[in-house]
């Protein structure tokens, strides 16, 4: 496929690999933040290729898979409702709150609807006055905008029907939180490509200052991915600690201005709890007053007031997972009690989910 073919070309990863080798000294520990390039990784087996002194970890840049299990909880509340169409992109269906998930609510009734866009669950609404529509907005800096545009567009027609269960998360928080753990590794970074396109990379450098690691905003291609840890690698060996852009057919360093603009208006920079993580400040994006009469959490605050405590099953270790601290082969409900079709945490369910990653590409290793 024109521009996608050369950025999957084996010669060139073997030369990557050869590169990357020949230049490693000693033991390095990198993380890939986002789970689309934890995904290229194990699909084509980039980390096979690397030296063995090179370890990468998988990271919490599953936004699917941090979304908190409270906030699904109250999602499986909102949808079972009789007077509610609940919108929502595919991968939440399956996403396990503590005790079903909304397919559950579908297959027993519930008008669930998958939409590829928040701008579909606009038009739903505007097709079905007399319903209730929610839009389940989940994702990082990336999908934020859209979610934005959806919001000044039902306000721009002054829409009654129509609210959100908002989850944006924030990725440069999520990664101070992990460099300022006590036990953290991680001694570099590649960053999410997408969220810089929209973001920049600006809120990136003082990071790499503060904690002394290179910070290397990254594709997802195998060569992309190749690139980028050699990148990091020359300045470990080096001693350098700065931001770099690998992703420069995509990424600006000030990102896309009007983007920034439309979600600093529709929304507000709060505290959100990350699943299996916990509260992280100002770590996720919530509706701005002026607008909070979109805020789903409000509108079924009645129903959603008598919510029994959420839990997740003990033998999931997901939070580790996302975290770097383990491998899903590590989980002992890898692969048995846990898998997509019957998942016990969102790391199995999500198409950037580590866990699903390893169940598609490398489950010959622990025998599933």
């Amino acid at each position: 496929m024109k521009f996608v073919d050369e950025y999957r070309d084996g010669n060139l990863a073997q030369q990557y690999a050869q590169k990357i080798a020949q230049i490693t000294s000693q033991p390095w520990k990198i993380m890939e933040i986002c789970g689309g390039q934890t995904h290229s990784i194990v699909k084509y087996g980039i980390d096979a290729l690397l030296p063995k002194e090179i370890t990468l970890i998988h990271g919490p840049g599953c936004p699917v898979c941090v979304t908190p299990i409270e906030l699904i909880d109250s999602a499986l509340k909102i949808a079972s409702l009789p007077n509610v169409i609940f919108c929502s992109f595919g991968d939440m269906l399956r996403v396990p709150g503590s005790e079903k998930d909304l397919l559950t609510i579908k297959a027993a009734g519930g008008d669930i609807r998958i939409v590829y866009s928040p701008l579909d669950s606009l038009k739903i609404a505007q097709e079905n006055p007399n319903k209730q529509v929610v839009f389940f907005a989940v994702g990082f800096e990336t999908t934020a905008p859209a979610t934005a545009m959806t919001v000044y567009q039902a306000s721009q027609v002054n829409l009654d029907n129509f609210t959100l269960l908002v989850s944006h998360v924030l990725v440069p928080p999520a990664m101070e939180a992990i460099l300022s753990a006590p036990n953290c590794q991680v001694q570099g970074f590649l960053a999410a490509g997408h969220v810089c396109t929209v973001m920049g990379y600006s809120d990136y450098e003082p990071l790499a200052q503060k904690y002394s690691v290179p910070l290397i905003v990254t594709g997802f291609e195998p060569i992309d991915i190749l690139q980028g840890i050699y990148l990091c690698l020359q300045q470990l060996e080096s001693g350098q600690t700065t931001c770099e852009n690998q992703y420069i057919r995509s990424v600006q360093p000030q990102g896309n201005i009007l983007a920034q603009q439309l979600i600093q208006d529709i929304f507000e920079i709060v505290p959100r709890t990350w699943r299996g993580i916990g509260e992280i400040e100002r770590s996720g994006l919530g509706l701005a007053p002026k607008y909070a009469k979109y805020d789903a959490i409000e509108r079924f605050k009645e129903e959603l007031a008598p919510m029994a405590p959420s839990s997740v099953p003990e033998i999931c270790i997901s939070g580790e997972i996302m975290q770097g601290y383990k491998k899903p082969h590590d989980c002992p409900a890898f692969g048995g009690e846990c898998t997509p079709e019957h998942p016990l945490g969102a790391p199995m369910v999500s198409s950037e989910g580590a866990c699903a990653a390893y169940y598609r590409y490398r489950h010959y290793e622990v025998g599933v």
